[in-house]
């Protein structure tokens, strides 16, 4: 599947700010699943430089910096993007218990390579609480693959999607006693649950096909990737509840939210502000 993407996000300042210094990591990731056919970056006021650069995890990151007073700041992304399904393959049978060792010990590469996506960070920490929501999916000896696309189903059932009744800073915690957040809140509570069981999953930003029958459309979209022996990373989208595949285009990946915002920065001045985001992901004819 083809398409077009368009990301728009647009900062409206209560005061004029003076000069501003952003980042932002909106480029889509090539992968075997998927080709960037083009690309570009475009920012209002016109900026005096605007470089790009990979990022520890392999992200495309844009820099930017804009010197001349502005009361609004926008920032639009484009690609050209084709999707493919990963082909079919039977996942290995192999128990979460099994894949947490071999993680601990990570002798081999594979392991090494995904080890790093176990401990905690800014935005996602293991807990016993964390543990206990999942013990009844992790029961002993259970297979890796099918306890986390039951983890994946008990999120969607049991939580409820409402925007704006979450904060970026709210504790994990708090999300699992609410019951109530956004993708981004299911992602971390997936990934806080696994990691709670010494397994690696990353956080992964992307976007979701204008129009379709999915939860966060229209807007930038997070979801879950678990590390799985002899298969790779499993994409699970645990807001609704699928596995994803042409819908889904990746942008970027790390440990949490904090490693892939859209767009970031500092300003001098501004006073209070207002943040906009328009996001579109339209199907083009092959």
């Amino acid at each position: 599947m083809l398409y077009r993407t368009t990301h728009v996000t647009r900062y409206l300042y209560e005061e004029p700010v003076s000069q501003c210094l952003s980042e932002a990591r909106l480029t889509p990731r090539s992968l075997d699943t998927q080709i960037v056919h083009e690309a570009r970056i475009e920012v209002d006021p016109k900026p005096v430089s605007l470089d790009q650069r990979k990022d520890y995890f392999g992200n495309g990151v844009s820099t930017f910096t804009v010197f001349q007073m502005h009361d609004r700041f926008t920032t639009t992304a484009s690609s050209l993007v084709e999707v493919t399904p990963r082909p079919q393959q039977d996942l290995p049978v192999v128990t979460w218990t099994e894949v947490r060792d071999l993680l601990a010990e990570h002798a081999e590469d594979e392991f090494l390579q995904a080890y790093e996506f176990v401990f905690d960070s800014p935005f996602v920490a293991a807990h016993p609480r964390l543990a206990e929501y999942g013990g009844a999916t992790f029961s002993s000896e259970r297979p890796l693959v099918e306890a986390v696309l039951e983890l994946s189903h008990r999120i969607h059932a049991e939580f409820r999607y409402k925007p704006k009744s979450t904060s970026i800073d709210m504790p994990l915690i708090e999300v699992l006693r609410q019951r109530q957040g956004v993708c981004q809140d299911f992602a971390h509570l997936m990934i806080g649950v696994l990691r709670s069981f010494g397994l690696a999953a990353r956080y992964v930003s992307g976007y979701l096909r204008s129009g379709a029958k999915y939860q966060g459309a229209e807007a930038s979209h997070a979801w879950v990737a678990i590390f799985v022996p002899g298969y790779g990373w499993l994409n699970i989208d645990p807001t609704n509840d699928v596995v994803p595949a042409e819908g889904h285009v990746t942008v970027a990946w790390g440990r949490d939210y904090g490693d892939v915002t859209p767009v970031k920065g500092i300003a001098l001045g501004g006073g209070a502000q207002t943040v906009q985001v328009e996001v579109r992901v339209e199907p083009v004819p092959l």
